[in-house]
C-alpha cells in the first residue's frame, strides 16, 4: 500500500484565517466574522448552543475554547461558530467553492461529548450539501467519523461514511489538524495534512460551502456521567483557494 498523500500547500494561498486571538462573534447576523448559531436556526444535541458570553467562548494561549457547562437547571450549555448568517446567500458571511478548509483543535473526550468541524453549502434551494471533516464521539477515543451528506427533503440523497483509527487518546491528548480538499474532481480528507480518504466530488459540492465547529454533547450517546465543564480548543481555522483557476 501507498503511503498517504501528504497535503502540499505550496501552489495555495490563504483566504480565511482566524487565530483567535481577539473574538469576532454574534448571535446572529452581520457584524462580525463568526455567529454563534446555525444559519437555519437549528440546534442539535443535548446542549443549547448559547449566544455569545464568556463563559462559553474564551480566548486563550491556545485558541478560542468552547466550554460546555452545566446550569443550576440541570441544563447543559456550549457552543457552536459558524462562518455565515445565512442560507442561498454567498455574500452573507465567509464562503467558498473548492479549496483546503482546516481546522487545528484539541477535541475533549467522555461519553458523551460530540465536537465537530463541518461544512455546508450555501445554495439549499434544491438540497443542502454537507461535508462532516471530523465528528468525535468522545466515549470512543480510538475513532473518529467523516461524512459526506446530500439532503433532499429531509432524507439522505447521498450518504458515504469513513471511520478512522488513530492511537486512543490521540485527539485529546494534543492538536491536531482536520482537513478536507474540494476540487471539481475530488473530495479528499485529511489528518494533519496526511490524506485519509479520497470520493468523486457529487455535483452539490460544486458550490461555496460555509464553515462550522462545535462541541455539541449526546448524538445518541448518553451524556450522565460528563462533568461539567467540557473544553474544546481551536488553534485556528484557516482556507486556503489555489493559486491557479480549477480547471
Amino acid at each position: 500500500m501507498p503511503p498517504p498523500q501528504q497535503m502540499d500547500l505550496s501552489g495555495y494561498h490563504a483566504t480565511f484565517s482566524d487565530d483567535f486571538s481577539s473574538l469576532s462573534l454574534n448571535a446572529q447576523g452581520a457584524g462580525a466574522r463568526w455567529i454563534t448559531h446555525t444559519p437555519w436556526h437549528g440546534d442539535f444535541g443535548d446542549a443549547i448552543f448559547a449566544d455569545p458570553s464568556s463563559g462559553v467562548f474564551k480566548s486563550s494561549p491556545d485558541g478560542l475554547e468552547i466550554i460546555a457547562s452545566k446550569g443550576t437547571d440541570g441544563k447543559w450549555r456550549s457552543g457552536l461558530i459558524c462562518s455565515a448568517w445565512a442560507d442561498n446567500n454567498p455574500t452573507a458571511g465567509f464562503t467558498q467553492k473548492y479549496g483546503y478548509f482546516e481546522m487545528t483543535a484539541k477535541l475533549p473526550d467522555g461519553m458523551g461529548t460530540w465536537p465537530a468541524f463541518w461544512l455546508i453549502g450555501s445554495d439549499k434551494r434544491t438540497a443542502a450539501a454537507e461535508i462532516d471533516v471530523v465528528e468525535y464521539y468522545g466515549g470512543f477515543p480510538r475513532y473518529f467519523h467523516t461524512t459526506e451528506h446530500v439532503w433532499v427533503n429531509g432524507r439522505n440523497k447521498y450518504l458515504r461514511a469513513f471511520e478512522s483509527e488513530v492511537p486512543s487518546g490521540q485527539l485529546s491528548a494534543g492538536f491536531n489538524q482536520f482537513g478536507v480538499l474540494i476540487t471539481p474532481q475530488t473530495t479528499s480528507f485529511y489528518l494533519n495534512r496526511r490524506e485519509f480518504w479520497s470520493t468523486p466530488t457529487p455535483p452539490e459540492y460544486q458550490q461555496p460551502m460555509y464553515i462550522l465547529a462545535d462541541l455539541a454533547l449526546g448524538g445518541g450517546w448518553p451524556i450522565a456521567g460528563l462533568k461539567s465543564p467540557i473544553v474544546m480548543r481551536i488553534r485556528d481555522i484557516t482556507v486556503w483557494q489555489r493559486d491557479k483557476p480549477w480547471d
